[in-house]
């Protein structure tokens, strides 16, 4: 079979039959489903919670370090017109 005729075959089993899952494994299936998205909606909301959590942390440092003054200088200038 080349490429083209196995295609064909591929798509003539898949429009004959429609997917379904068995009826004993139906409730399984709901039943892991649920857990994967309640799993998710967790991680999403604790990687929401992180990111606020460094947002409030740089917002405090910022404010209480000030990065964007410049530092008082340590030497004095020299003087010149003694």
């Amino acid at each position: 079979m080349n490429r083209p005729e196995r295609e064909a075959a591929v798509r003539r089993i898949m429009e004959r039959s429609v997917p379904s899952v068995p009826q004993e494994l139906y409730g399984e299936v709901v039943r892991r489903g649920a857990r994967m998205l309640r799993r998710r909606r967790a991680v999403r909301r604790l990687l929401w919670l992180l990111l606020l959590a460094a947002t409030v942390a740089f917002v405090v440092w910022a404010l209480t370090a000030q990065p964007w003054v410049e530092p008082p200088s340590d030497t004095t200038p020299p003087l010149t017109d003694w």
